[in-house]
């Protein structure tokens, strides 16, 4: 490192040795020194309107390329801004670098007044990221870097934080810009691989299901579930891990009655990168009655909720390649499920679907006709997103994104952004309500200003929909669900993007198609009760 050098400049230079090319955050009067060292980079930098879009985005930029993103934040009211982003990324295993100042070190936990004081704010952050770490020297940062970086590497890859006090931002700094080689994920143990092994060989109803943990090892998965005979189901995570159109694949149905009642009926079941949690399924239990097997990264995931007959701590796509060879050749066809059984848990699925998701299902359809198969769609919490989780159909992994399990309003906008900024030549949806949208809306700004052709499908039901429809189910007065919307064509049009009502299905595709050639973002508003949706 160069003589004369800060540890806020050698920090960024250190970050884009490890690969970080994008940096995502609204720079203020504690991060100058970060902000001097990012301009010797040739790092891109991008300015939400709010940090709450910084975290968003980097969620995004992360979904989209697999590679840890970087937020850039100003000490306390900047992180607090992007709690909730950070606790979606935590949520939904995400490889999110949390940059941020602190006071002085001679203030922290002192109370004093100081400016952007939080007396703990390490503490503040800790239980929305893996660690929260303070670099009290200029010296312990490249350690800080260093443990993050082996994190997202090696084990379930969630938030890191990394707080830098004022005063050491300022200090000398002699550390190079030498990444640290981070150790890979555990191999699986042989013998724990030769027992799921067995089970397997024995099983003539076996499910597969597949969490975010092996969205990149879908030809695994479906190489073990051809030798099996395996139905496949996947979370909404793992959304085109295996394309949907797989003729074992019954998709993200875990929430679907039929599909519970298909999986009650298997003998051995897999659960691979999943924590099996609530959002997932949407019901107090899954009704699994066959011996289980869990494969994961998080050894915590192996002993919760459903204790498995074997657990194999390791890397979800090496398993289930070890179990593939030691399955070895031979005749699978008297095991597994035949086409038609799956053909009829399909079409009960289908049939579950009420009005207002068969509405739904219309636009999505047209959404889909649009979009190319590589195209990505970040989805915000909505009805027609719900409906979309279990009904759109992928083909690819990591093109379907949904902020599940912690579940914030305002995810789609700032997240899409980032996954364009992820794959500019890949085509880019941001799907959401009209509530949710206004929670972030003011990014439409920032993808104005980088030119981004971010389609934007705005799902309008004059207002809070679920909540809404749950009120009225329980007898609850309507209380807070139907706030005054703003004029949302005229809205977008004041940022400088486009905007149109379409009053048809084929409309609606022409317009999508169109967003996705444009010099900027697209808002296409579709009413909830447009009468081609009828």
């Amino acid at each position: 490192m160069a003589r004369n050098v800060t540890c806020g400049q050698a920090t960024m230079t250190l970050l884009e040795a490890y690969g970080i090319d994008t940096v995502f955050g609204i720079p203020g009067v504690h991060t100058l020194e970060l902000y001097r060292g990012l301009g010797l980079t040739g790092m891109r930098h991008i300015q939400p309107r709010h940090e709450q879009g910084a975290g968003f985005m980097a969620d995004g930029y992360a979904r989209v390329s697999g590679k840890p993103a970087l937020c850039l934040l100003i000490t306390g009211p900047g992180l607090m801004n992007a709690a909730t982003p950070i606790g979606q990324a935590f949520s939904d295993s995400m490889p999110m670098l949390v940059l941020s100042s602190v006071n002085e070190t001679e203030n922290l936990g002192a109370g004093r007044g100081r400016l952007h004081e939080i007396t703990r704010q390490s503490d503040a952050i800790a239980p929305l990221v893996a660690f929260s770490t303070t670099a009290m020297r200029a010296d312990q940062v490249p350690e800080a870097v260093g443990r993050a970086f082996a994190h997202f590497a090696s084990a379930r890859p969630r938030p890191v934080h990394i707080e830098v006090p004022l005063d050491v931002l300022h200090q000398p700094a002699t550390f190079k810009n030498d990444p640290r080689r981070p150790a890979g994920r555990p191999s699986p143990d042989a013998a724990a691989v030769a027992e799921a092994t067995r089970l397997l060989a024995k099983a003539k109803r076996p499910v597969i299901i597949c969490g975010g943990g092996v969205v990149d090892h879908g030809a695994a998965v479906a190489g073990l579930a051809e030798r099996l005979g395996a139905a496949i189901l996947l979370t909404t995570a793992a959304k085109g891990t295996v394309p949907h159109d797989h003729p074992l694949c019954l998709g993200s149905t875990l929430s679907l009655q039929p599909t519970h009642a298909f999986l009650a009926a298997a003998d051995v079941i897999v659960a691979v990168g999943t924590e099996l949690s609530e959002t997932d399924f949407w019901i107090d239990r899954l009704p699994i009655k066959g011996k289980l097997i869990r494969i994961d990264i998080d050894a915590e995931n192996l002993v919760r909720d459903y204790p498995p007959d074997v657990g194999i701590l390791a890397d979800g796509g090496a398993t289930l390649r070890a179990i593939s060879a030691e399955l070895g050749p031979g005749d699978s066809a008297d095991r597994g499920f035949p086409a038609a059984a799956l053909r009829t848990v399909r079409a009960a699925n289908d049939a579950t679907f009420g009005p207002l998701a068969r509405k739904h299902i219309k636009l999505l359809g047209a959404l889909r006709d649009a979009l190319p198969d590589d195209g990505h769609v970040f989805s915000d919490m909505t009805q027609i997103a719900y409906t979309a989780n279990v009904a759109f159909p992928c083909r690819r992994p990591r093109t379907w994104a949904h902020p599940v399990g912690f579940g914030t309003l305002g995810y789609a906008l700032p997240a899409a952004i980032g996954g364009q900024l992820a794959a500019p030549d890949r085509a880019c949806v941001a799907v959401a309500g009209d509530g949710g949208f206004l929670f972030t809306v003011q990014d439409l700004g920032t993808a104005v200003e980088h030119k981004l052709p971010i389609a934007i499908l705005l799902w309008n039901n004059d207002g809070l929909g679920q909540i809404r429809d749950d009120m009225i189910r329980k007898g609850i007065p309507q209380i807070g669900v139907s706030p005054t919307n703003p004029d949302y064509l005229a809205l977008a049009k004041a940022f400088g993007a486009k905007a149109v009502r379409p009053t048809s299905l084929k409309g609606v595709k022409a317009a999508l198609k169109k967003a996705f050639k444009a010099d900027g973002p697209t808002l296409i508003e579709v009413r909830q009760d447009a009468p081609f949706l009828a």
